[in-house]
């Protein structure tokens, strides 16, 4: 959108220049800006607050719909709340309040679902950190606080002034959906920005930085809110690992010690389970916890992309933001994502572009055919399909994303096997668009790791996935496929510790004899006591298929009866279909044992949930 001399209150020498810069300018330098501009102006509002009283003047509704900053409130007092399901808002949430704290404020944070939502129209000053699970929906602790803002008890909250900071994926279509849920619900209710909502794509640091930034300058009004929002950030990425220099931005490079197909001969799966070394790395970790694996494009691709392009792989071309520079095959092998096509990147990329079907493309009228282009295809498509680009390597791999770290539930307990970690992962490959697609990391596990190898690794902490602190608790864990690799973690800890507390497992997969993961370990824990039960189900041995939600239902009565002893209930796998078909069962069970309503039931296990007694971990 250009400005008018008309319509704005600069002249047309400041319109020109103006113009000329607002396009080029990134979000991040954008909200930079933005607070730099309100921190000038509230500086030379200080100048003569002490010969008038302070007054808050409101913005006008123009003004708030277009995200605008306000002007910083009286109230020293500041609610942070977050909504998080591994664990990274929750980090953010927890530096942020320390530094706010340093500054004299009293902070109030918060998990959303420990947070007693009548009292939110006390709150004055709000701030949300909030990620978006599965297809655009809240994670599991922003559930009930997300459904009371849009419920007809949400209170009206003019006095409000609130942030929000989403983190999300753009290869997702309901991109941090959750934030913008947030963000648009709690200006309909009347509140009032401090600074716009900020929404983070993996790479989040830059941004999370300069929404810091804006905060903290709005609610202070001070100028040393930029060192201030990048030690949070700084705080927030050392808490991953309190003991160890290693983290998501300083990975370790971990040997591999095993590397071993779980899955019999005929199996039409290929499941790896790998071992690392942690020697030297003082990272250590709990069961719940994460693993991130940073993997490697298949060279096969990333050699087609260069041939395609016409480009030298021998070309040296930026590997980061930080000017760090390498050769273009190490950029697109170890660096840059190729595998996935995002909006942003297509955008990106049609700037660089003449082909009209790419521009048409991106018409706000063919949203449905760009959902479906997008989907299963990747960068060698979009280099083939929309030819011939005239485009140098270097400026080319800017608009790529750095290639993201995957998460993998670790399969070990750090007491039962010190110095190591273990993870499971399942082999993707199929067929799209006419192409062999891969996996990025659970095919650069499978087909060119060995042992002697390394992996850079980072342990991920995840608070929201966590065994009772008492070991004399039973519990319930539910994990079909490669949802098992925790429970294995979960059970070498709980024999660790000598654990008096009953375990009960459901495991389920395609084949008995082919596909069942781990079975010498469970059937060693059942014969020492370690494991209590433990239930399978098989879907392709029977003529009706079979899952774990099914053997649920089957023991209704007894499953009941160990919820009622205080046992805790543990999910861990696919969230599309898997995840939701258990949270079902486990109403029917409750509804049917407990002789309630299915509204009961249902309140039965948010309350659960809310105790922390029935957690997830979902993907």
């Amino acid at each position: 959108m250009q400005l008018q001399v008309t319509n704005s209150p600069f002249n047309e020498e400041q319109v020109e220049l103006l113009n000329r810069l607002l396009p080029t300018l990134t979000q991040t330098q954008q909200i930079w800006l933005g607070g730099y501009i309100s921190a000038m102006t509230l500086q030379g509002a200080a100048a003569v607050s002490a010969a008038a009283p302070a007054v808050f003047t409101a913005p006008s509704a123009s003004t708030a719909a277009a995200g605008g900053t306000v002007e910083p409130a009286i109230s020293r007092e500041v609610t942070v709340l977050f909504g998080s399901q591994t664990g990274n808002c929750q980090r953010l949430a927890s530096s942020l309040s320390g530094k706010l704290k340093e500054q004299g404020f009293e902070i109030t944070v918060s998990a959303m679902n420990s947070f007693k939502p009548n009292t939110l129209k006390k709150v004055e000053n709000l701030l949300i950190l909030v990620s978006t699970h599965g297809e655009g929906e809240p994670p599991d602790n922003a559930r009930s606080f997300h459904e009371f803002l849009n419920s007809k008890r949400a209170p009206r909250l003019e006095h409000l002034r609130f942030s929000v900071l989403a983190l999300g994926d753009t290869s997702y279509e309901f991109f941090c959906q959750t934030g913008k849920d947030f963000d648009q619900k709690l200006e309909e209710l009347g509140g009032q920005r401090l600074s716009p909502r900020v929404d983070c794509d993996l790479d989040y640091d830059e941004q999370v930085a300069a929404w810091m930034e804006q905060v903290i300058t709005a609610l202070n009004g001070a100028g040393s809110a930029p060192a201030i929002a990048e030690e949070a950030v700084l705080a927030a990425e050392h808490a991953e690992s309190l003991q160890s220099a290693y983290s998501r931005n300083n990975p370790f490079q971990a040997e591999v010690l095993e590397n071993l197909n779980l899955n019999g001969r005929g199996s039409d799966r290929e499941t790896r389970h790998l071992e690392l070394s942690l020697a030297g790395s003082n990272i250590t970790f709990e069961p719940g916890d994460a693993l991130g694996v940073y993997p490697e494009n298949h060279p096969r691709l990333v050699d087609e992309i260069i041939a395609a392009m016409g480009w030298n792989s021998d070309e040296r071309v930026p590997l980061n933001k930080k000017g760090e520079e390498g050769t273009l095959r190490e950029a697109l092998l170890r660096h840059y994502e190729i595998t996935v096509l995002t909006k942003p990147l297509l955008e990106q990329a049609a700037k660089l572009s003449s082909a009209a079907g790419l521009h048409e493309l991106l018409l706000p009228d063919r949203a449905p055919q760009l959902k479906e282009y997008i989907q299963g295809r990747d960068l060698l498509d979009l280099i083939q399909d929309f030819s011939p680009w005239d485009v140098p390597a270097r400026s080319f791999v800017t608009i790529l994303r750095k290639l993201p770290a995957r998460l993998y539930s670790i399969a070990s307990s750090y007491k039962a096997n010190p110095e190591e970690v273990h993870f499971t992962v399942r082999a993707v490959r199929y067929e799209s668009h006419g192409r062999e697609r891969y996996g990025v990391c659970s095919v650069h596990c499978a087909e060119r790791v060995q042992p002697g190898d390394t992996l850079p690794i980072y342990i991920q902490n995840n608070p929201n996935f966590k065994l009772p602190a008492n070991p004399d608790v039973p519990v319930i864990m539910i994990g079909p496929g490669t949802g098992v690799a925790p429970f294995r973690s979960f059970l070498e800890e709980r024999e660790e510790q000598g654990a008096a507390g009953k375990t009960w497992l459901f495991y389920g997969d395609r084949h008995f004899v082919t596909d069942f993961l781990y079975q010498t370990d469970w059937q060693r824990m059942l014969k020492d006591g370690v494991l209590t039960k433990l239930d399978v189900a098989f879907s392709r041995d029977t003529e009706e298929k079979v899952y774990v939600q099914h053997r649920l239902l089957e023991h209704s009565r007894e499953l009941y009866a160990w919820l009622q002893e205080g046992a805790h209930i543990y999910v861990c796998g696919d969230e599309k279909h898997m995840a939701h078909d258990v949270h079902s069962a486990l109403i029917s069970v409750i509804q049917e044992e407990g002789g309630l309503s299915p509204e009961a039931a249902a309140a039965y296990l948010d309350n659960l949930q809310q105790e922390q007694r029935y957690q997830r971990d979902v993907y």
